[in-house]
């Protein structure tokens, strides 16, 4: 067959194509074990950042011992023992409309469309005490689901952290949202204001110290209003009544 021939260029082609495809494949079938142990890792990291207990170069295992997973029936407000915590998979449970309820656009803040009936939240644990909680959240910002974690301290009203794992927001505007100078700025903030109401916002520009209201407010992001506003949306839904909110009444009212 003469090399410069249509037929010859074919079936170079098609033997190149697929002898790559074969070995994008064979790369992905072989490097996914490690692809989702490194996801692992990484989720564990930042549950252990969020949660004020990671030392650089220190035995990860060791740290998350000092956390419990948990897993919560968002409709009663309870913990569900009959779960695992170890295997459930909440992205995937919101997914199967027989793990999960349709939000409509009345109380969809956070713009997902889809809430699982059970949740996996994080207990985090000094001297066999509760100190703080650990709470999944995630909601739309301008460009992408932003996924995340909100640590509360036991009082569950006292903001210990806020810290996003995954999101795809403008680097240097919505992105800022990774700043730790920002997320700094949400330590020690009151979810909840003396009429028990959530009101805990992230403001346009930054918050007056002295301000009447400044226990509630966080530094806005600088170009960034729309993925700003998300934040809020997300954390007044998760924090709220079709969130963990009656989770969070109830342990604010020791029934559990």
């Amino acid at each position: 067959m003469p090399k410069d021939s249509t037929l010859n260029i074919l079936v170079v082609a098609v033997t190149l194509c697929l002898v790559c495809s074969v070995i994008v494949s064979t790369a992905a079938v072989t490097l996914r074990p490690a692809q989702q142990h490194n996801k692992i890792l990484d989720r564990k990291i930042n549950i252990l950042k969020v949660a004020g207990l990671w030392r650089e170069n220190a035995d990860i295992g060791g740290l998350f011992a000092a956390i419990e997973p948990r897993i919560v029936d968002m409709d009663q407000g309870v913990f569900a023992a009959h779960i695992d915590a170890g295997s459930y998979d909440q992205r995937r449970a919101a997914k199967n409309p027989d793990a999960s309820i349709a939000l409509d656009d009345r109380v969809d803040r956070a713009n997902i469309n889809r809430r699982a009936n059970f949740a996996k939240i994080y207990l985090v644990k000094q001297n066999q005490q509760i100190a703080r909680y650990i709470f999944p959240v995630h909601g739309y910002g301008l460009w992408s689901t932003l996924y995340g974690y909100v640590a509360l301290e036991k009082d569950m009203n006292t903001v210990y952290a806020l810290k996003f794992y995954e999101h795809r927001e403008t680097p240097g505007l919505g992105g800022e949202v990774d700043n730790p100078q920002w997320q700094a700025g949400w330590r020690g903030k009151k979810l909840f204001n003396q009429h028990n109401q959530l009101a805990l916002s992230v403001i346009k520009g930054s918050v007056a110290p002295a301000g009447e209201n400044a226990v509630y407010q966080v530094d806005g992001l600088s170009g960034a209003t729309l993925t700003a506003n998300g934040v809020t949306d997300m954390l007044h839904f998760w924090m709220g009544e079709y969130g963990f909110g009656k989770f969070i009444d109830n342990m604010r009212a020791g029934e559990m």
